[in-house]
């Protein structure tokens, strides 16, 4: 407790400092999956994609990224093992901070796309296990975490194989493909739209406190059903505009068929640049409590003298460093993540890579209403893997996948080994 007092200064800048780096691994390693498809389809330039991601990550981040964040993130720990030495905590969270950054950096160095939440999961349950008890462990959390290595991606794998072979059947594979696509790419954009609407509702704003949205003439309640039907009424009025737009589009009938692929194409690049948005602005809003939450409890406990809140206000300043660092990481480090999705595993075009990401995101709302633990990395790369499927097994890099599958089964060892050694510096330092 004494250590807390004496040096809490020094605690708030070191964990300011590693809770800058691990954000900038987020942005590394994670932001790169939500753009991955986009660039790998050609939807979108390299240079074009980090833009809109700096734009919609940093506005998710700071917008809807949290008033008030749990200390202990996803409940990993039991923080009643720290109320008599809550200098430990401390030490532990920093530690797990520099771990998990310290993995990020390199996974993205050899454009290993990781889950950013396991590797700061991975890096508290290492310093709780081994510097204070393994009973301090909420193991079946971590059960969870593991069975979610199979489970997610296969969620989305299978939801992009549907939704790629449905976009093949209805409009690629028909004798008038411009047709069929203004037919029912309308469709589509009304479940983009409604899946990417409860994204945002769910995993998004109601990060800011949000609880009713009332239009004048109806109120809408965010938390229940009231979150359905207004994201039903989002993608209602997306579906429109799209039909809209879709049914203006002039395209000559004579072309050869390999031209009317390119144009539908098309569509379903703009498509992509929507989906891209609304998964950067719900990723940036609810990843980066992997670097803030550490950080928050690190400021709570010397802000409070040494007592540990469940949940704490988070200072007016960490919500900008998390997505300053998020945005930097993105711009100086995310090319190769990038590349790894969008072209290592398969190879997307604009229809692809929309399915991929569709699917990606009705993975994360089933995944979030069933309460299971997800990685969004891990459910893009399936989808991924889904569309790749959908074109056969020859399609697939199966050296890539094996790489990446390799890079989740140690991300949450790596992630505690480094946050035991660094654990135990801090100890030597400090007391």
């Amino acid at each position: 407790m004494e250590i807390i007092l004496n040096s809490g200064g020094t605690f708030v800048i070191l964990a300011a400092v590693v809770g800058f780096f691990m954000a900038w691994g987020i942005g590394a390693n994670d932001v790169a999956n939500a753009m991955g498809t986009s660039v790998g389809s050609k939807a979108l330039t390299i240079k074009q994609a980090i833009i809109i991601a700096m734009i919609f990550e940093f506005a998710g981040a700071y917008l809807a990224g949290g008033e008030v964040t749990s200390t202990i993130r996803k409940g990993i720990i039991d923080a009643s093992y720290f109320v008599d030495s809550p200098e430990l905590l401390v030490y532990g969270m920093i530690s797990a901070l520099f771990a998990a950054a310290t993995w990020l950096l390199i996974a993205s160095a050899l454009g290993w796309p990781v889950s950013t939440t396991h590797s700061i999961v991975g890096a508290i349950v290492g310093f709780a296990a081994v510097g204070v008890s393994t009973d301090a462990v909420e193991w079946g959390k971590v059960v969870g975490i593991v069975g979610s290595w199979i489970i997610t991606p296969l969620i989305s794998g299978i939801i992009a194989f549907i939704i790629f072979n449905s976009a093949q059947k209805l409009i690629f594979d028909t004798d008038k493909p411009l047709q069929q696509a203004k037919r029912w790419v309308p469709a589509y954009m009304f479940l983009a739209g409604f899946v990417l609407s409860l994204v945002t509702i769910k995993k998004g704003l109601k990060h800011i406190g949000l609880e009713n949205v009332n239009l004048g003439f109806v109120n809408f309640e965010i938390k229940g059903a009231g979150g359905f039907y207004l994201a039903a009424i989002v993608a209602i009025i997306v579906a429109i505009i799209g039909k809209f737009f879709i049914s203006r589009l002039k395209f000559d009938e004579n072309l050869a068929k390999e031209a009317h692929y390119v144009n539908v194409e098309k569509v379903f690049a703009i498509l992509m640049i929507v989906t891209a948005c609304a998964m950067a602005f719900a990723h940036g809003s609810n990843d980066v409590a992997n670097a803030i939450g550490p950080l928050a409890a690190v400021v709570s406990i010397v802000e409070h003298d040494g007592q540990i809140a469940a949940k704490s206000a988070i200072a007016w300043w960490i919500l900008p460093l998390g997505g300053f660092g998020i945005v930097a990481g993105l711009a100086l480090f995310g090319h190769k993540v990038i590349a790894t999705i969008g072209q290592g595993i398969t190879h997307l075009t604009p229809s692809r890579g929309f399915a991929a990401e569709l699917a990606a995101a009705s993975t994360v709302v089933i995944a979030s209403g069933a309460g299971l633990p997800i990685s969004t990395t891990q459910t893009l790369v399936g989808a991924v893997l889904g569309v790749g499927m959908a074109r056969g097994i020859a399609a697939i890099n199966l050296g890539v996948v094996r790489n990446i599958v390799v890079s989740w089964v140690i991300t949450l060892p790596v992630g505690a080994g480094l946050s035991i050694v660094f654990f135990w510096i801090m100890q030597a330092t400090f007391s």
